[in-house]
C-alpha cells in the first residue's frame, strides 16, 4: 500500500512525534488529517509552529481520543489511521493512572471499534519499548515477555492487546509500531534528553537527573517517523508487531556526558530524588532487535549507533538552543 494516495488521520498530531509525523506527511504530498487535542486556546500544539503551507495543507480535527463519538466522526472518510495519541508521561502515570487507561487503553479500543465499522484499510497503532520492562534478555525482540512496571507500561500493554485482539476477532487491518526511546526537536522536558539539553542550554552548572546507570536504544526522531510510513505501506505488518530501534544501547550517564561534550561545557551531574522511579518500576536496560523491521519493511535507522546518535543530538541541541524555542522550556523546575 501506497499511503500517499490515502486520506490518512494521525491522531496525537499535535505531539512531538505526531508532529514530525504530520509535517513530513504533507511535505510528501498525502492528504492528512490532523487529530489534535481540543482546548479553549484553539492551539494545534507543534503544529502552530509548523510552515505555513504546511498548515494550510491540513485539515485538523479537535477533539477528544477518550470519546468514542469524536474519534469516528473523525475517522470518517479516511482510509489510514495513524494512531500516536496517549499519555506518555511515566511519572505522571504514578500521579493519575486512572487517566492513562482512559485515554490508551480506551482511546485505543475508539480507534479499533470505528475502524472495524468504517472499513478502514489501516491502522498503525503505537506502542512503546517501556512494555518490555527491564530487559531479560537483549537485545530485545518482538516475542520478548511484556512486563507493566509502571501504570504507563501497562495501560499501553493494554492498548496493544486490544489492537491486536481487534485483528484476530474482526480481521480489522491492525499494525503494531513498537518505537524505542525516540528524541529529537520538540520533545518534552519530561524525558531526559531534553532535560539535560534544557539545563546546559540556560547555565546550568549541576545538572539534575535520575538514575544515570540505566540504558536505552535512542532513536533519532526522523528515523521513528520513517518506521510509521514502513510499518504503515507494509501488508505483511498486519498483525505484527514491529520494534523500531537503532539496535545500539547506551547508558542514560554516558549519554549526558556526550551531550555536556557536544555543547562544549564542563558541568557536574548531581542526583535528584524526585526524578527517581520507584525502584522496582525503573527499567534498568532496553536494547532493541530490529530485525523483523528490516525483514518485513525494509526500515533500518539513518542514525545508527554512537555515530548516528551524536549527529541527531547535535541536531537536537541545535534546536533547543535556539532562544525562541529554548524559552518554551522551564529548565529548573522538574516536569513530570
Amino acid at each position: 500500500m501506497n499511503i500517499l494516495n490515502k486520506k490518512i488521520l494521525v491522531t496525537g498530531a499535535d505531539g512531538f512525534i505526531g508532529s514530525h509525523l504530520t509535517e513530513h506527511l504533507v511535505r510528501a504530498g498525502a492528504d492528512v488529517r490532523a487529530f489534535v487535542c481540543y482546548n479553549s486556546f484553539n492551539s494545534w500544539g507543534w503544529l502552530d509552529d509548523a510552515d505555513s503551507n504546511v498548515k494550510s495543507s491540513l485539515d485538523v480535527f479537535a477533539g477528544d481520543i477518550r470519546d468514542p463519538h469524536g474519534v469516528r466522526t473523525a475517522m470518517q472518510g479516511c482510509d489510514v489511521v495513524l494512531h500516536l495519541a496517549a499519555l506518555i508521561a511515566i511519572p505522571y502515570s504514578y500521579h493519575s493512572p486512572d487517566t492513562y487507561i482512559d485515554t490508551n487503553v480506551k482511546g485505543t479500543l475508539n480507534v479499533v471499534q470505528a475502524a472495524r465499522e468504517l472499513g478502514v484499510e489501516r491502522v498503525v497503532h503505537t506502542s512503546t519499548s517501556e512494555v518490555y520492562g527491564t530487559a531479560r534478555f537483549v537485545p530485545i525482540t518482538e516475542e520478548h515477555p511484556l512486563q507493566g512496571q509502571s501504570p504507563y507500561s501497562a495501560s499501553k500493554i493494554g492498548a496493544d492487546q486490544i489492537a491486536q485482539s481487534f485483528y484476530h476477532s474482526f480481521n480489522t487491518p491492525v499494525a503494531t509500531i513498537r518505537p524505542f526511546n525516540t528524541y529529537g526537536p520538540r520533545q518534552s522536558a519530561r524525558a531526559v534528553i531534553p532535560t539535560i539539553i534544557t539545563q546546559v542550554a540556560s547555565g546550568a552548572q549541576q545538572i539534575k537527573l535520575g538514575a544515570v546507570h540505566p540504558t536505552r536504544d535512542f532513536n533519532y526522531v526522523r528515523d521513528t517517523v520513517r518506521g510509521f510510513i514502513a510499518v504503515a505501506e507494509c501488508d505483511a505488518a498486519l498483525g505484527q508487531v514491529v520494534n523500531i530501534g537503532s539496535n545500539y544501547e547506551i547508558s542514560v550517564g554516558d549519554t549526558a556526558a556526550l551531550i555536556a561534550e557536544l555543547m562544549g561545557r564542563q558541568v557536574e551531574f548531581t542526583s535528584d530524588e524526585q526524578r527517581m522511579r520507584p525502584a522496582g518500576s525503573e527499567v534498568e536496560r532496553l536494547w532493541a532487535d530490529n530485525s523483523r523491521a528490516k525483514a518485513l519493511t525494509g526500515w533500518e535507522p539513518e542514525y545508527p549507533g554512537i555515530a548516528g546518535l551524536r549527529n541527531g543530538l547535535q541536531e537536537t541541541i541545535d534546536w533547543f538552543s535556539q532562544p525562541d524555542n529554548l524559552r518554551r522550556y522551564k529548565a529548573g523546575i522538574y516536569n513530570i
